[in-house]
Parts: C-alpha cells; sequence; structure tokens
C-alpha cells in the first residue's frame, strides 16, 4: 500500500493558437513538494473534452510535428459533425480518441523517470479556450 498521495491542479494558459505547452517542470516541481524523495507513481490528467497529454521530444521542432501532423490526421474544417464553435472545432473533440487526457509515469528517488529527450505536454488544438487545467496526482 502507498504510503501517500498527493494532488494538486495547476492552470496552464495556452492562449488562442494551437500549442504544444510542456509540462515537465511543472510536474518536477510538484514533485520536490509531494514525493519527498520515494518512489512511485505520477498521474497528469487535464479535465478537458479538447486537450491531451503526450510524452515527447520537444525544443527540435517534435512538437511543431505533432500538430502538423494532427492536422494531416484531423483537418480543421467543415467535415465534422460537431458543429459549435470555430470552424472545424469538431476536431477538437476527436483528438483525446488519439492525444488522450491522461499519462501516468514513473517516479523515481523523488524524480520523473524520462528518457534523454522527452518531455510532458499538454495538447491544445482547441483556440476557443485559452485557459486549461491540469491535475497532477503522485502516488507513491
Amino acid at each position: 500500500m502507498a504510503d501517500s498521495f498527493t494532488t494538486r491542479t495547476v492552470d496552464v494558459t495556452t492562449g488562442t493558437t494551437e500549442t504544444v505547452h510542456d509540462l515537465t517542470a511543472t510536474c518536477a516541481s510538484f514533485l520536490r513538494e509531494a514525493a519527498h524523495g520515494r518512489d512511485g507513481l505520477l498521474n497528469v490528467f487535464t479535465p478537458h473534452a479538447t486537450a491531451g497529454l503526450a510524452v515527447i521530444e520537444t525544443g527540435a521542432g517534435s512538437d511543431d510535428d505533432l500538430l502538423t501532423a494532427l492536422h494531416t490526421l484531423l483537418p480543421a474544417d467543415d467535415r465534422w459533425q460537431h458543429r459549435h464553435g470555430t470552424p472545424g472545432h469538431g476536431r477538437d473533440h476527436v483528438l483525446p480518441a488519439l492525444v488522450p487526457p491522461h499519462a501516468t509515469l514513473p517516479v523515481l528517488n523523488g524524480a520523473l523517470e524520462l528518457g534523454t529527450w522527452q518531455s510532458v505536454v499538454l495538447v491544445d488544438t482547441n483556440v476557443d479556450n485559452p485557459r486549461r487545467q491540469v491535475r497532477l496526482s503522485f502516488l507513491g
């Protein structure tokens, strides 16, 4: 049985353009306070129907490549049945099926155990909602 469960909600401003927002530093800061050097799991969750979470390389173009791939897979046009909001907004509601709204990651000695180039990111293609929440939960 785990010794502790700690959770916190953080507010993220994604703005009015599609974005891949790096959460890695936010996760690390949370774990410094919550994990106290213990091993466990970090669950990251966003309670939105039009955003997701991914573990990818950032800063070398992969974040832009992800947005480009999503444009190819989910074009922002009038093909979608879900039609309120900005034209093509229906695709934003399909996004979480491809980029899920959750990720569970290993924590060792109180720190995220990511690969050398991996980052935790919030993927937000919904330009109609500039503010998001992300819940960080440590179980350890």
